[in-house]
């Protein structure tokens, strides 16, 4: 939003509230739809139940009907009775023939129930009037016979196989009887396949249809996998594939139930209910047939189904969204015209102001918000030219002024510049440098780095007959406080080395503590200056081939280039609050052994990725690696090895560090 200039912003929010329209319109019209869809989706499965139900009642009614006068008629009476009698069966074969013309599949069959022989004819079967088999009341798959003889009822629909053909058939079964005596059951059958194509040829997408059975046991389904062969049978009931198992819940379950028993109760009414089968949504709906005894159902997928038709409202749509479409392009050119149009002036014009044109014109003068920003930017502008040129005449005076200043502050630096630098001549004119180069030469190598131009380091050499001494001092403070501290600890070093002598190092840090206490004896002046130092200080015997170590928290590292040592310091500096008593170490001057003093600078200096101190390991292990190396070069390896761990980490202290070995 924030790149795109007033016109933009305007278009996008007559867009955002076009689409925020067409979504608030969508959802309420899917809604609605969803409302109409319920509705309509109700009476359309309620009116392809009824259609069902009177295609299928006709067929089935007629059909039964011509079973039953079969079974009814003297003749097939009289031949049951007499089953044997030649005239009666042929009479009876013949009055049949008949009836086959008539039946819709053409066929029809006849079962004795005093011999248990089975007769059938067809237009698939060569016709005979001799049985087709026998059945037993220990088949399986005689079983509907007998329990059809047994029944009350005047007839049984049934889905079975043919025992001749193996053709799947809804059987009508009609019980012939003598008075209450069956003598035998007549019927006929339909083919399931020709009836399912014929029953549902006319189901429409998400249409499914089926017919149940009074327990709910499917007998006729497009999926021929589900029907249930024998419902009446005990097998046949156990092996039902019935509509509500196939339901996802129980509640469902329920609710069919209730629909089943409403549909038992109102045969003329259909029932409607919401399910869920094989985790899809289905809207079904129910007819009872008493004659029957069946369910015509049908299941409707409302999402598949086109229960409402979304074609004819595709214009409607179009032309509404045209209209939108109109309506944003007219605000459109009204905002450009009435709106920004004059602001684009007006923004010219406040640009030729801020660049000085003061005399730029501004828009013609309205009646309405933009005319009265106009007259504000016309006063603005008469203000800013008056107030512009008051500043311009104090910006020169204060620039005089601030060119005067600046120019004496040039020359106070040089002056303060010039003392430092004057002041880091002294402190170098007191380091020991050229001394050490003439006596020890490549015996020794120093790395002395303050962290301003002067700093509060410096290290000693010290020479006599039999022997030398070498240290390094860190006064407390850097910059100009820790060389003035440096010039008084040189004095006071000087002093303590005249009245103690070079030999005894301990000596020499316990006169100097006692020299910087007498010099500091206010406790004002104590407590206000920090001053304190470390000292570490190494007398080095030619003739005994030793060296004599005493520290003020200054340790001397040793090493041969195989292993370190260390001779520790004392844990109290020079000058701290509480005094310390310093103690003399020796340890021997052997061939290829290096020394090493340093302050704590460099072992405090942050680097590495975590900005964490040097370290006392880190150094040894510098020590150890480059301990054989000669002594300029130990030095040039040291100062590399801490420039890579500081890396771009500024330099906290003044770091000193001094090395020797005497072959």
């Amino acid at each position: 939003m924030a790149a795109l200039g007033l016109r933009g912003k305007s278009l996008l929010a007559l867009l955002l509230t076009f689409v925020l329209a067409i979504g608030v319109a969508a959802l309420v019209g899917r809604e609605a739809l969803k409302g109409v869809q319920s509705r309509f989706g109700d009476a359309y499965a309620r009116n392809v139940v009824q259609f069902n139900r009177e295609r299928l009642f006709a067929p089935v009614t007629r059909e039964l009907a011509l079973a039953q006068r079969l079974a009814e008629s003297q003749i097939t009476r009289g031949w049951l009775r007499e089953e044997e009698d030649p005239a009666k069966r042929a009479l009876f074969f013949s009055e049949a023939a008949g009836y086959q013309r008539a039946l819709s599949d053409h066929s029809y069959f006849a079962a004795s129930a005093a011999s248990g022989r089975y007769y059938s004819n067809g237009d698939d079967l060569v016709p005979s009037e001799a049985p087709r088999y026998e059945m037993s009341p220990d088949a399986s798959e005689d079983e509907w016979f007998y329990i059809t003889l047994r029944s009350e009822a005047p007839y049984h629909l049934n889905v079975d196989r043919s025992a001749v053909s193996q053709d799947l058939k809804i059987w009508f079964n009609v019980v012939v009887r003598d008075d209450d005596q069956p003598l035998g059951v007549v019927g006929s059958g339909i083919s399931l396949n020709a009836f399912i194509n014929d029953f549902i040829r006319d189901d429409k997408a998400g249409v499914e249809s089926m017919v149940l059975d009074s327990y709910g046991s499917i007998l006729v389904h497009p999926n021929q996998n589900l029907v249930t062969l024998n419902a009446d049978t005990p097998q046949g009931r156990s092996l039902s594939t019935n509509l509500l198992g196939l339901l996802d819940d129980i509640e469902q379950a329920t609710a069919l139930r209730q629909a089943m028993a409403y549909s038992r109760e109102h045969p003329g009414d259909t029932a409607t209910l919401q399910v869920s089968i094989d985790n899809e949504p289905r809207l079904l709906a129910m007819a009872w047939i008493p004659e029957l005894e069946w369910f015509v159902t049908s299941a409707v997928d409302l999402r598949t189904a086109q229960v409402v038709e979304i074609r004819p409202l595709l214009p409607a749509i179009g032309a509404i969204l045209l209209l939108f479409l109109l309506l944003i392009a007219g605000g459109a050119w009204l905002v450009d015209r009435r709106v920004l149009r004059p602001l684009r002036q007006l923004r010219k014009s406040a640009q030729a102001i801020a660049a000085g044109q003061f005399d730029t014109p501004l828009p013609k003068m309205r009646n309405d918000e933009i005319g009265e920003l106009s007259a504000a930017f016309g006063s603005m502008a008469q203000k800013v030219r008056s107030h512009t040129g008051e500043l311009e005449s104090r910006v020169r005076e204060r620039t005089r002024e601030l060119e005067q200043v600046n120019r004496d502050m040039a020359a106070a630096h040089k002056k303060i510049d010039d003392s430092i630098e004057y002041a880091s001549l002294i402190q170098h004119s007191i380091l020991p440098k050229r001394q050490l180069m003439a006596d020890l030469d490549e015996r020794h190598a120093v790395l002395w780095h303050p962290r301003d131009i002067v700093g509060g380091d410096f290290y000693v050499y010290r020479s006599a007959e039999h022997g030398c001494l070498l240290g390094v001092v860190d006064c407390a403070g850097h910059g100009v406080p820790g060389a003035l501290m440096t010039m008084l600890a040189h004095a006071t070093i000087d002093q303590a080395i005249a009245d103690a002598g070079l030999h005894d190092p301990a000596a020499i840090l316990a006169r100097t503590d006692a020299i910087v206490r007498k010099m500091l004896r206010d406790d004002a002046v104590e407590h206000a200056l920090a001053t304190n130092m470390d000292v570490g200080l190494a007398y080095v015997d030619f003739i005994r081939r030793t060296v004599t170590y005493a520290g003020a928290k200054v340790a001397l590292y040793y090493s041969d280039g195989e292993r370190i040592d260390e001779l520790r310091a004392g844990r109290r500096a020079i000058g701290d609050r509480r005094p310390c008593e310093y103690q003399n170490a020796d340890i021997q001057l052997e061939p290829g052994r290096t020394f090493y003093l340093a302050t704590d600078g460099f072992l405090d200096q942050a680097g590495g990725e975590l900005g964490y101190g040097f370290g006392n390991s880190r150094f040894a292990e510098m020590i150890l690696r480059h301990a054989r190396l000669p002594m300029n070069e130990q030095c040039a390896a040291f100062k590399a090895t801490l420039d890579e761990y500081q890396g771009d980490y500024p330099q906290r202290d003044d770091i000193t560090m001094l090395c020797f070995r005497f072959d």
